[in-house]
């Protein structure tokens, strides 16, 4: 069952190309490299890579459920995953409610700043 789940988590993460399309962006990066190395490969690649900004364009459109790091929470994929792998795709979710855009990067926003003690402040 592993290659049948495999084969539908990389159909559903090249349809998340086409999803975003919709709103207004097209991944084509992430898109090659899941066509190079395969859905799972390339999501256990992409969580651990900061600065992407395919998250970011999804929280702007209020879309995170067409996000990699949704995808990979879910029950029926969690098999294909390492624990800290799922960790990280939530952790990522999670404070994707707390960030703004700025510059391609994902940043604290002034209130969570505020919260630090103003901590992380330039």
């Amino acid at each position: 069952m592993t290659k049948a789940l495999q084969a539908k988590f990389h159909g559903e993460m090249l349809a998340l190309y086409d999803h975003c399309a919709r709103i207004g962006f097209r991944p084509v990066l992430f898109r090659r490299l899941v066509i190079l190395k395969g859905g799972v490969e390339a999501a256990r690649e992409l969580v651990f890579k900061p600065g992407t900004t395919g998250l970011e364009r999804l929280v702007e459109a209020n879309k995170t459920e067409f996000s990699m790091e949704a995808a990979m929470t879910r029950p029926e994929y969690r098999a294909l995953f390492a624990p800290l792998d799922i960790k990280e795709a939530a952790k990522r979710l999670e404070g994707s409610a707390t960030r703004e855009r700025s510059r391609g990067r994902l940043t604290a926003t002034a209130s969570a700043r505020a919260g630090q003690g103003g901590q992380g402040a330039l």
